[in-house]
């Protein structure tokens, strides 16, 4: 198993590649898929979550989704462990 410099949590043999994107064609390709994958995902979030504008910011805390956690509060789908979200469950 090839991966991206981190662990896969599967008992399979990995080989892991700093930089693996531009080392294998295979991570590459599973790059795209998943940042395409990704993509789509924010923006069928957006539709539950229309405050927090995740179709122009992709999850990340741009000003304007910031207010928006300050508002109306961190949803299911947030990362508890990742700041500014974490400060809501301190």
């Amino acid at each position: 198993l090839l991966v991206d410099a981190m662990n896969v949590p599967v008992n399979l043999p990995q080989v892991k590649l700093n930089k693996g994107d531009a080392k294998s064609n295979s991570i590459a390709a599973a790059s795209i898929v998943a940042k395409v994958f990704r993509d789509q995902l924010m923006d069928d979030y957006d539709r539950i979550y229309p405050q927090y504008c995740f179709h122009h910011n992709a999850g990340y805390g741009t000003k304007e989704h910031i207010e928006a956690l300050k508002k109306y509060g961190p949803t299911p789908i947030h990362r508890k462990t990742f700041a500014p979200v974490s400060d809501f469950f301190e």
